[in-house]
């Protein structure tokens, strides 16, 4: 606690301000109206630099901090009118003055001012000057944004802005990897950067932009400096370095080139030093751009993953990590109407984790202690084809393609011992999982604008999925423990086997037409259907000592399911905006049918039900906003819960669906609220949702000492989630910039556990602050600190964790900069109580303009061995400890194209 308030001390006098001068005043028309969105700059006559800028607020009034005793050139602009300068001299007092501009003399939007200020708005796109952001130690596009008012970069390399996920990245215009910022974020070169637009309000497709409510759709462009354009620029690294036991490397050329017909990336990372440019998390939530073209249909079918529970890595941190890496995005435009673009990654890791954890039971207080050596190899592809004809402004016709492809395999040595009623028992237990799931996802669209008041517009989607998932137990020192469910044999060797393939064959189509009854209103009608075909079967089978293969036939070992789900739905929409209001009520009309056919016979259900849905924005000022979103939909499940076999979730556990399910409803409430004041550099953004779901798909679940078998039924009780969240962030005097964030979540789910009703509630808070500054000539400092409280069902797990980065680029070549974590991870009761910290540290050697740079690195130089974390199942909750990559040092030289 002393390190956390002496951290608290630091974070309060961290931010001190030099002597400065105010100017401030109103920007009006020669008719004294007040001009929003006003820019206005000073430039120093003695530096020339720019020492302060702004942007008026809706009254017209800018406020500036200057030098004292200081001439200056004060430059304003605004669009559709003249630029203006004036010439000011400050002294020791503050200086109020209003400036008029001049309405008779036009200059497009004051292209240069624009150019040259930091942050500029027009329309729903803000721009960033990268340069006026740049200290000189930025290396990639992340150490930019980082630094950008209003923009943050969570640990999977997700660009938020406002508190929204930047969907698509884009560079001169063209995708960069369609569907992931991580790999953007990672590799453009800081240096190439000249300016950032975020784009508000997306549509990729022009006809559509204002007919839909596209408020949550936020993309980036990448403009690159002029040098970087029609020539190859990037980089190449090696690097080799010192662990405690052996040595490292690291490999990584990229390349870039962009030109108004084509561009081309190459991206090649091979490193034992912990990079993953991809994880296997990455891999399959890469989306590849296609976007979820029902989400306004009101139904919810969602083809789950048979991933057997393959490990994720934690924040990529483990015990060994190798990868190699290598992926190529490419567009390129044949004519001025046809894009082609496409991009190709493989992606190969090996990697060891150990782990130790305990499970406690919730309703019993049984608990399981778990030494865990597990060996990981995954190959991944991906692949995407992408190609966009826009013959006129009215038609315009999309193709898309997404093939993944992998390859897993994973082996855990485990020793678990399960302390059940007081009374102690361990076992040793060898584990192997396989994989090689295979999926394509095709996209086909065509929008056709008959007139000014007539538009068409047809999406169709179909996803081929094909899964073989293995799974092997092989329990050396027990009988096997879930004998009383399955029949094996028993004086044999525990080996069990279950074989598993699932293909799913799925087409969403729709069809839309927009009616624009007014400039401010339109109708939109929605005719659409999804229609899916699946086929499950599993095996499970037993290996006897003498090799055999003892195979499980009884019926409740075996699946053999085929399952149909179809949904015909037609829509209405009616949109109009109205003073300050844009509203959109609407409904869909749906007809389901659905079929599961199983053990010889077939099962149907047939049923209709109307869906209303709300959308309703309040545009308080130009930039604040109020938004709230209704829907009611129905939530389905794919046929791996309909199966009423067994199948093995894992050693101790068993699990066979319900044949009778039926859908889920869900009502979800959203509310969102945004303020981006350009006037004093302050963002603040909140989001609330609330979720209540009815007729929920839950879990029966029956434990005999930790082991498990469940299955699955219809709640009559309703299952609740809220979440909400909330930030406040400035930047100040220029150099300086704040944020407070919090964030909660609490959920509340009813399911059974030997056969009693079971309420189970969560509640997950985190708090974070922070503080930084962005000089050029000075070394730059954050602080800040989170606090995580994850709040299960009887317990209460607490991580304080205080942070500190210092970057300092100094006598024009050397760039420092290191990165400090403090953990204290700790439960109510203390009975956990762990204390680590993480230190990092780079320096780099670059002579100006030289294409040669130099870096010493070292990671972990504390040399901590493990972290902590917990999680929360409804059935139980679970500690974990789990070993980390060693510290080392990298020496690496890397050339710059």
């Amino acid at each position: 606690m002393n390190k956390i308030l002496c951290f608290f001390a630091i974070l309060c006098t961290s931010v001190t301000f030099s002597q400065s001068v105010r100017f401030d005043g109103f920007i009006q028309d020669e008719q004294k109206n007040p001009l929003e969105m006003a820019n206005i700059m000073a430039v120093n006559n003695a530096t020339k630099a720019m020492d302060s800028y702004g942007i008026t607020n809706d009254k017209g009034r800018f406020q500036l901090t200057l030098k004292p005793n200081t001439a200056y050139t004060v430059k304003v602009s605004y669009l559709g009118m003249k630029s203006k300068e004036i010439s000011i001299a400050t002294q020791t007092t503050n200086i109020i003055q209003n400036i008029v501009m001049d309405d008779t003399g036009i200059e497009l939007e004051g292209v240069e001012i624009v150019r040259e200020m930091p942050v500029s708005i027009s329309g729903d796109t803000i721009v960033y000057n990268a340069d006026s952001f740049k200290s000189g130690t930025e290396k990639k596009l992340e150490d930019v944004l980082k630094k950008l008012p209003g923009v943050e970069v969570n640990a999977d390399g997700e660009i938020e802005v406002e508190g929204k996920k930047v969907s698509k990245l884009m560079v001169e215009g063209k995708d960069f990897f369609d569907g992931d910022t991580k790999l953007g974020v990672k590799n453009i070169p800081a240096d190439a950067i000249d300016k950032i637009q975020v784009l508000r309000n997306y549509n990729e497709v022009s006809a559509l932009k204002g007919l839909e409510n596209d408020q949550d759709n936020v993309a980036m462009n990448i403009k690159l400096k002029e040098g970087k354009k029609n020539f190859w620029f990037g980089d190449m690294t090696a690097g080799i370095g010192v662990a405690e036991l052996d040595s490292r490397y690291i490999i990584n050329p990229k390349l870039f080139y962009y030109s108004p017909k084509y561009s081309v990336n190459v991206i090649t990372n091979f490193n034992n030093i912990g990079e993953l440019p991809l994880t296997a998390q990455d891999y399959f939530k890469f989306t590849g751009g296609f976007k979820n073209m029902m989400k306004k249909g009101g139904s919810n079918f969602n083809v789950s993953s048979n991933d057997l529970g393959i490990s994720i890595l934690r924040n990529n941190r483990a015990k060994e990590i190798e990868t190699k890496f290598g992926a190529t995005n490419f567009a390129y435009s044949p004519t001025k109407n046809w894009n082609i673009s496409g991009f190709g990654i493989l992606s190969t890791s090996k990697t060891d984790l150990e782990t130790k954890s305990q499970t406690t039971i919730l309703d019993s207080g049984d608990q399981q202690k778990r030494d865990e050596l597990t060996h990981q190899k995954n190959n991944l592809g991906l692949f995407k084809l992408s190609s966009s004809y826009k013959p006129n402004t009215k038609l315009q016709f999309d193709y898309d393609i997404l093939t993944k492809l992998s390859k897993q395999n994973e082996d855990t040595d485990l020793l678990r011992e399960s302390v059940v009623s007081n009374i102690s028992d361990t076992e040793t237990i060898f584990t192997t999982k396989k994989q090689n799931p295979t999926s394509i996802n095709q996209n086909v669209s065509l929008y056709y604008t008959q007139s000014d008041k007539n538009i068409f517009a047809f999406e169709m989607q179909h996803l081929y999925q094909d899964e073989n998932p293995f799974y092997n137990a092989n329990l050396r020192t027990q009988p096997f423990i879930l004998s009383g469910y399955i029949p094996v044999q028993v004086n044999e060797r525990n080996d069990l086997n279950q074989d598993r393939f699932v293909k799913t064959n799925k087409i969403d189509a729709k069809l839309d037409y927009y009616y624009m009854v007014t400039p401010k209103s339109n109708i939109n009608i929605t005719l659409g259907n999804t229609y899916s075909h699946q086929d499950f079967n599993s095996h499970i089978f037993q290996i006897l000592d003498n090799g055999d293969r003892n195979d499980l036939n009884d019926p409740e070992n075996n699946n053999q399911v085929k399952y149909n789900f179809n949904d015909v739905f037609l829509g209405f929409h009616y949109k109009i905006l109205t003073g300050k209001f844009t509203l959109t009520p609407g409904f869909s009309v749906h007809s389901y049918t659905m079929t599961n056919a199983q053990l010889g016979t077939d099962y149907s259900q047939n049923f209709t039900k109307v869906l209303p849905d709300f959308f309703a924005l309040y545009q308080i000022k130009k930039s604040e906003t109020l938004t709230y979103n209704f829907a009611l939909s129905n939530d389905f499940t794919d046929v791996n819960q309909l199966a009423s076999g067994y199948v093995l979730s894992d050693y101790s556990s068993l699990f066979r669906g319900n044949r009778l399910l039926e859908n889920a409803t869900s009502q979800v409430h959203t509310l969102r609220y945004f303020k981006y004041n350009m006037f004093n550099f302050e963002n603040i953004f909140a989001n609330a949702v609330y979720t209540k779901k009815v007729d929920a798909i839950k879990t029966s679940a029956d434990f005999t000492g930790i082991n498990q078998e469940s299955n699955p039924y219809n709640s009559n009780l309703a299952d609740e989630t809220f979440s909400g969240m909330g930030n406040y962030g400035r930047s100040f005097l220029k150099n300086y910039k704040a944020s407070a964030n919090a964030s909660l979540n609490w959920s509340k789910f009813n399911n059974i556990q030997n056969d009693k009703l079971a309420t189970t509630e969560s509640f997950t808070q985190s708090y974070t602050v922070k503080a930084s500054t962005n000089y050029k000539n000075m070394p730059n400092l954050e602080l800040g600190y989170n606090a995580l409280i994850n709040k299960y069902s009887g317990s209460t797990y607490y991580t304080d964790k205080p942070f500190a980065r210092i970057d300092y680029y100094f006598l024009n070549s050397f760039s420092f900069v290191s990165e400090y974590e403090f953990y204290h991870y700790y439960n109510t009761s203390k009975t956990v109580n762990n204390e680590y910290d993480f230190l990092s540290a780079s320096l780099i050697y670059q002579k100006k303009d030289s294409k040669w740079e130099y870096k010493v690195s070292a990671t972990n130089l504390l040399n901590t061995k493990y972290l902590n974390d917990d999680s929360f199942s409804q059935f139980s909750t679970r500690v974990s400890q789990y070993t980390v990559q060693p510290r080392y040092i990298i020496f690496s030289m890397k050339y710059n194209l």
